[in-house]
C-alpha cells in the first residue's frame, strides 16, 4: 500500500484529489451528463469524527485493541453508504473492539469468549465489502444524522477481528504449482512472495490491492479473468477454517468424488460458519504469450452478439469486456457514441494471434471496427487504468453530493435482453422518482458459453440527509427486476446484509434450512457475523 489508509473511503487518502481538480470532474459532470450545479465539499478529519465508547469487557488472552481509530478504520465497508457515512464523520456503529490474533488459538479463544458472553464477531478481511459483509450494525438501524449508534439486537457487542497477523506463505510447493497461505496476506504480497519462485495466483478483484485472500475465498471473489478463472473457486485446492464448534479443513488434493466438497461450503460463507484462516490455492507462471485489440461498435446489442458467440466458440479470451456507450464515456475511451469490445489472448505454451484473428472475425461479422493501433491501445489502457482506479472516482463523486453506486449479475444469453430493457427502465424511473435525475452505463465484466455477468454503475442527484433513502429506493428497484427475470442477485459481489433479503428469494426454502441448520452446527450461539448471508432467525445460548 503507496499512502496512508483513507479511514473514510476507498484506498489510500494521497490519492483523493485537491478541491480544484474534483471541480473540474463536477463540470464534467455538468455539461456531460447533464448534472446541475454540483457543490464540493471536503472530508472530515480523523478528530471530528463521532464514535461511540466501547460497551463490552475484553478477555485477557487474546489480542485486542479499542483504540479509537483503529475502531473507525474498522467501522465500514466501501459501498456507497459507507463512503457517504463516513464523509459525513458518523462512525455510530463502530465496533466495541478490534481482534488482532496472531495464530488459530487466539482465534480459537476469542469465539469461546464471545460465544458465552453472546458477542458477535466479524471478519472483517481488507475492508473493502460492498454488500455490508463487515458492518458492525447488525440490524441495519444506523443513520445519517449522527444520532444513532450500532444497534446490536439481542447481542451484547460486536468485535470487528483482523486477520493481518496470519498474513504469511506458510509453503510452497513448486512441482504441484500450488502453496498454503495465511487468509490474512494482501494481494500485492502474496505475488511478491511468489516471484522468486516464478509463480503467481493471477487472480486480480479490483480490490486487489487492499484485500485478502481471506476474504476472496470468503466472498467468491471475481477476478480480472473474463472467462474460464472467473472466480477465486478456481484457484483453491482447500481451505481452513476455525469455527465455535471447532476446525473444519478439506484435503489438500487436486480433486475429489468423496461426497459434497466442503470447500464449495466454504467458499462464500461470509464469515457466517467461522473464520478462514488458510488455503491451498494452485498458482500459474506468468504467460509468455499476449495479444490484445479493441473493437468499436456502433450498436451495443451488435456487440452483445460478437461477445456471445466468441465465448460460444470456445475461444476463451482472458479479457473480454464489453462497454455500453455511457460506459465509455465514464472510462474516457476514445470512442465517444460507440460500445467497445477490449479483447485479450494469454497463453503459456503457444501464440494466441490465431484465436485473436477468429475472434476478430466474429465481430466483423456483428458489426464491429476494429480500432487502429494508438486508439486500441488507448481504450485498452484507460480500460485497465479505469478498473483499479474506479473506486477512488467513487470518493470524489460523494464529496460533491453525487449519489453513486454499483450492482452486477449474472443471467443466461436468451433472457438478458428482456432483463437489460426492464433494468434500464425500472432504475431510470426510481433515479426519477428519487433524486429527479440520473444516469446508468453496463458493462460485461465475465461471459460465458451461456450468458453474461452484466455490471451496471449509476449516478444520481443525491440530497443531503437523504442519501440511503434514496440509494435504498434504486438499490431496492433494481434488485427487484433480477429476481424477476431468473437472474442472481450477486455475480461476484456476495450476498452481506444489502442482498440478503434477495438471496433468500433466489434460493429455496429447502436450501435456506440446511444452510441454517450448518449454522446451528458449527456456530451455536450465533456469534459468527450475524445478519450477513442469513437472517438472524435464532440465537442459541
Amino acid at each position: 500500500m503507496n499512502g496512508t489508509e483513507s479511514f473514510w473511503g476507498w484506498g489510500v487518502s494521497e490519492k483523493f484529489p485537491e478541491r480544484k481538480t474534483r471541480r473540474e470532474l463536477a463540470e464534467r459532470l455538468e455539461t456531460e451528463l447533464g448534472f446541475p450545479d454540483l457543490t464540493v465539499q471536503e472530508p472530515p478529519s480523523l478528530s471530528e469524527c463521532r464514535v461511540p465508547e466501547p460497551s463490552v469487557s475484553l478477555p485477557e488472552d487474546v489480542p485486542c485493541t479499542t483504540e479509537r481509530d483503529v475502531r473507525i478504520h474498522h467501522t465500514y465497508g466501501k459501498s456507497y453508504p459507507d463512503l457517504v457515512r463516513g464523509f459525513r464523520g458518523q462512525f455510530g456503529p463502530a465496533p466495541d473492539a478490534v481482534a488482532q490474533p496472531t495464530d488459530e488459538t487466539d482465534i480459537q479463544r476469542l469465539l469461546e469468549w464471545a460465544s458465552e458472553e453472546t458477542v458477535a464477531v466479524i471478519p472483517f478481511g481488507g475492508g473493502t465489502s460492498v454488500v455490508g459483509g463487515v458492518e458492525p450494525d447488525l440490524e441495519g438501524r444506523a443513520g445519517l444524522d449522527g444520532t444513532t449508534s450500532r444497534s446490536t439486537g439481542a447481542y451484547n457487542g460486536v468485535v470487528s477481528l483482523s486477520l493481518d497477523g496470519l498474513d504469511s506463505i506458510h509453503e510452497v510447493d513448486e512441482r504441484s504449482r500450488r502453496a498454503r497461505v495465511g487468509a490474512g496476506i494482501y494481494g500485492p504480497a502474496l505475488n511478491e512472495g511468489l516471484e522468486a519462485y516464478g509463480l503467481q495466483l493471477r487472480h486480480y478483484p479490483q480490490s486487489y490491492e487492499f484485500s485478502t485472500v481471506g476474504g476472496w475465498i470468503a466472498t467468491r471473489a471475481g477476478g480480472h479473468f473474463a472467462t474460464r478463472y472467473t472466480h477465486i473457486d478456481d484457484f483453491v485446492e482447500s481451505v481452513r477454517a476455525v469455527t465455535p464448534a471447532g476446525i473444519l479443513e478439506a484435503r489438500d488434493v487436486p480433486a475429489s468424488g468423496a461426497g459434497p466438497d466442503p470447500n464449495r461450503f466454504l467458499l462464500g460463507s461470509e464469515g457466517a460458519f467461522g473464520v478462514i484462516t488458510e488455503a491451498w490455492l494452485r498458482l500459474q507462471p506468468r504467460p509468455v504469450h499476449r495479444a490484445r485489440v479493441s473493437v468499436e461498435f456502433d450498436s451495443f446489442w451488435g456487440g452483445v452478439e460478437a461477445t456471445r458467440e466468441i465465448v460460444q466458440s470456445r475461444l476463451t479470451p482472458a479479457n473480454c469486456r464489453l462497454l455500453d456507450p455511457t460506459e465509455v464515456l465514464l472510462n474516457e475511451i476514445p470512442a465517444p457514441g460507440k460500445s467497445v469490445l477490449v479483447l485479450g489472448f494469454e497463453s503459456l505454451a503457444q501464440p494466441v494471434e490465431s484465436d485473436l484473428e477468429t475472434a476478430l472475425a466474429i465481430c466483423d461479422s456483428h458489426g464491429g471496427t476494429i480500432q487502429d493501433e494508438t486508439e486500441s491501445a488507448d481504450a485498452g489502457d484507460s480500460w485497465r487504468n479505469s478498473f483499479f482506479d474506479g473506486p477512488y472516482l467513487f470518493n470524489q463523486l460523494v464529496s460533491m453530493g453525487v449519489l453513486v453506486d454499483t450492482f452486477e449479475t449474472a443471467v443466461t444469453w436468451d433472457r438478458f435482453e428482456e432483463l437489460h430493457t426492464t433494468l434500464t427502465r425500472a432504475v431510470q424511473n426510481a433515479m426519477a422518482d428519487a433524486c429527479g435525475m440520473g444516469v446508468m452505463s453496463c458493462r460485461f465484466t465475465h461471459v460465458y458459453p451461456d450468458g453474461p455477468a452484466p455490471y451496471y454503475t449509476f449516478l444520481a442527484l443525491a440530497e443531503e440527509g437523504r442519501e440511503l433513502e434514496q440509494w435504498r429506493q434504486i438499490k431496492s428497484a433494481a434488485a427487484d427486476v433480477l429476481i424477476a427475470h431468473g437472474a442472481t442477485i450477486t455475480h461476484h459481489h456476495a450476498v452481506g446484509r444489502v442482498h440478503r433479503d434477495w438471496y433468500e428469494q433466489e434460493q429455496s426454502e429447502t436450501y435456506l434450512a440446511a444452510l441454517q441448520s450448518m449454522k446451528r452446527t458449527l456456530d451455536p450461539a450465533g456469534i459468527m457475523n450475524p445478519g450477513a448471508l442469513l437472517h438472524n432467525r435464532e440465537i442459541r445460548r
